[in-house]
C-alpha cells in the first residue's frame, strides 16, 4: 500500500510576524501508525523541498514519544527535506491521502488547484482521503462530480472555534475551520477540546486536533485492509 502524505509551504501567521507551518505530531503520529503497518509513504508539498514546521508544536510541551522518534529518524529526516512537489504527484500511483494540519494549511493548499484536484479524483474513486486538525479547512472548495460542495452533507470534524480561541488565534487565520465546513453544508461534530476524535463519512475520513492523528491514520488503514479484501 502507497499513502502519500500532503504537507503545507506556507510558513507565514497572518501578520503577526510568527511562523506556522505543519504541526509536527499530525506528521509523526500518522507517519509511524502507517509506516509500522508495512504503508510506503511519500511526502508532498507545493513547493516540493523542506517544508515549514511550526516552531510551537516542537516546544517541550508539544512533543511526544512519535515527535522525538521521528526527529531522530534519518530516512524521515531526508523525506521531509525532499518532499515532492505536489504538481508532480500522479494520483494512481497512491492508494490514499494524508493531510496533517497545521495553521499553514489555510494559507496555501485551501486555495492550491493541485491539492483541490487531488482530493477531488480520490474521493470520487471512492479511495480514502484524512485530514486532521486544519486540515479539513482545505476542503473548502472541492467540489463532487456533481458540481456541489464536496462537504455537502457530509459527516465531518476539524479543528473548533473553541479550540482556535484557546490558542488566541481567531482573528488571525483566515477563517475558522469549524465554520467553512458548516458554511459548506457539512454536518460538523465534535467532542471535547484536545481529545481525540475522527469521524469517517465513506471514504472521507476527519480529526479534529493533534491528539486525533494516529487514530485518523488509523481508520484510513482500516478502509484500505477492507479495500483490499474486497
Amino acid at each position: 500500500m502507497k499513502v502519500l502524505m500532503v504537507l503545507t509551504s506556507h510558513d507565514e501567521l497572518g501578520t503577526t510576524g510568527r511562523k506556522t507551518g505543519f504541526w509536527l505530531e499530525e506528521l509523526a503520529a500518522p507517519y509511524y501508525t502507517l509506516k509500522d503497518a508495512g504503508v510506503e509513504i511519500t511526502l508532498a508539498s507545493p513547493k516540493g523541498g523542506q517544508p515549514p514546521l511550526d516552531p510551537k508544536s516542537n516546544e517541550p510541551a508539544n512533543q511526544t514519544d512519535l515527535t522525538r522518534r521521528f526527529e531522530a529518524d534519518p530516512h524521515a529526516m531526508a523525506q521531509l527535506a525532499d518532499t515532492m512537489r505536489l504538481d508532480s504527484v500522479t494520483p494512481v500511483d497512491f492508494d490514499a491521502v494524508f493531510y496533517p494540519g497545521g495553521h499553514g494549511p489555510l494559507w496555501d493548499l485551501v486555495d492550491d488547484r493541485n491539492s483541490i484536484e487531488l482530493i477531488e479524483s480520490f474521493i470520487a474513486a471512492g479511495q480514502p482521503v484524512a485530514l486532521v486538525c486544519h486540515a479539513p479547512g482545505v476542503l473548502r472548495h472541492a467540489r463532487s462530480p456533481d458540481g456541489q460542495p464536496l462537504l455537502n452533507g457530509k459527516e465531518v470534524t476539524g479543528f473548533s472555534n473553541t479550540e482556535e480561541a484557546a490558542v488566541g488565534l481567531t482573528y488571525v487565520v483566515p477563517f475558522l475551520v469549524e465554520d467553512v465546513l458548516k458554511d459548506k453544508g457539512a454536518t460538523y461534530s465534535k467532542t471535547e477540546d484536545w481529545a481525540p476524535y475522527v469521524v469517517s463519512d465513506g471514504p472521507l475520513i476527519t480529526g479534529q486536533n493533534p491528539a486525533s492523528s494516529a487514530l485518523a491514520a488509523t481508520h484510513l488503514l482500516n478502509q484500505l485492509a477492507l479495500a483490499a479484501n474486497a
